[in-house]
């Protein structure tokens, strides 16, 4: 059985280091207290992989699903952007914590219950989010995608290199 999916917070830092290297790496801004960069945690070539998770919005309802881009429940509870997925490490991750009752002001609630309900559902179809990161992956490592496809994805093996760099005990 593979191992649950987990809601992970990405470094501002990490990511604005590989953004230098690749411009499709997404900006996660600091203005809100849950949602700086949030995203799912799984592995892909022996790297642990961070897909940015993309709150509901209407066009989501209409869009279908690519190799590269999965609705959550229909696009009732957003998206998941595989073309943006990049490398991380534990150093470059904290675990967002949703059973944390903390008070919360009524905004910051009902993105929790959002963010666990999201969670939930990935978890139930976590080999398609498997198989589809993985089949991703694979595609562009092989120069096998359609060019609009490989256009909109970071580089995975660039982005695998710097992400060692990046970690290097200094």
């Amino acid at each position: 059985m593979k191992e649950k999916l987990i809601i992970v917070r990405v470094s501002s830092d990490y990511c604005d280091f590989l953004r230098q290297f690749d411009n499709k790496v997404a900006f996660n801004m600091n203005k809100k207290e849950l949602r700086p960069f949030i995203g799912i945690l799984f592995i892909v070539n022996n790297f642990e992989y961070f897909a940015p998770l993309s709150s509901p919005k209407i066009k989501h309802l209409k869009m279908k699903n690519t190799i590269d881009f999965i609705r959550i429940k229909e696009g009732k509870l957003g998206a998941v952007n595989f073309n943006n997925m990049i490398p991380v490490t534990s150093n470059n991750y904290t675990l967002v914590e949703l059973s944390q009752k903390k008070s919360l002001t009524y905004s910051e609630s009902r993105y929790r219950y959002m963010l666990e309900y999201q969670l939930n559902w990935l978890n139930e179809h976590i080999d398609q989010i498997h198989n589809k990161s993985f089949n991703l992956y694979s595609k562009y490592v092989d120069d096998k995608l359609l060019p609009a496809i490989r256009n909109r994805c970071c580089n995975f093996i660039l982005l695998e290199e710097k992400c060692k760099e990046y970690n290097q005990p200094r």
